[in-house]
């Protein structure tokens, strides 16, 4: 017996369908028709992030190169990389929002949390006038923000917006959206 092959890592990857991603979870592999993610938000994140990484980690490098009547340590040099590091994660965090959309619901993650919304709970979803972001709406005015369709996208929101209320047609028939 080789003993390469014993050692090699097994790896189970999670089939598609023409309907969607499969997500292998511990309630089993739930399908989602659609998934959505801003367009332009994740570039301004990346770049934001690296210029911030890159900032912190220049000024933590030069900060013993000249006397200012300070005496800076190297942990000093190495805290302001690492305080760096975290503004960055924080702001990568904007790149993080997706909305799916299946025969389960409504999942929703945005900056920190994430929700699935069973059909039963969605009376629709909407675009306010001046928003930044679409809303799926929940009984009694009640309603959760979708970070993933952003009015920066301009048509790409229009397109995703039109794909979800298909969906809601599709799953909510009974509802009537506006």
């Amino acid at each position: 017996m080789d003993l390469n092959a014993r050692r090699r890592p097994r790896v189970r990857i999670a089939a598609r369908d023409e309907r969607g991603p499969e997500r292998a979870g511990s309630r089993g592999i739930r399908q989602w028709d659609v998934e959505i993610r801003p367009y332009l938000t994740p570039y301004f994140a990346y770049a934001a992030a690296a210029l911030i990484l890159g900032a912190h980690v220049a000024v933590g490098v030069l900060l013993k190169i000249s006397s200012t009547g300070v005496i800076f340590q190297t942990a000093d040099q190495v805290a302001i990389a690492l305080l760096g590091a975290v503004i960055a994660g924080a702001v990568l965090l904007f790149a993080r929002p997706r909305l799916r959309v299946g025969a389960s619901g409504v999942a929703v993650r945005n900056l920190f949390g994430y929700k699935l919304i069973p059909w039963s709970d969605v009376v629709g979803v909407s675009f306010p006038r001046g928003a930044r972001w679409a809303r799926v709406d929940l009984p009694d005015d009640e309603y959760i923000p979708v970070m993933a369709i952003q009015a920066v996208d301009k048509e790409r929101a229009v397109d995703a917006m039109d794909q979800v209320r298909g969906l809601i047609e599709r799953y909510r028939p009974d509802i009537n959206q506006h």
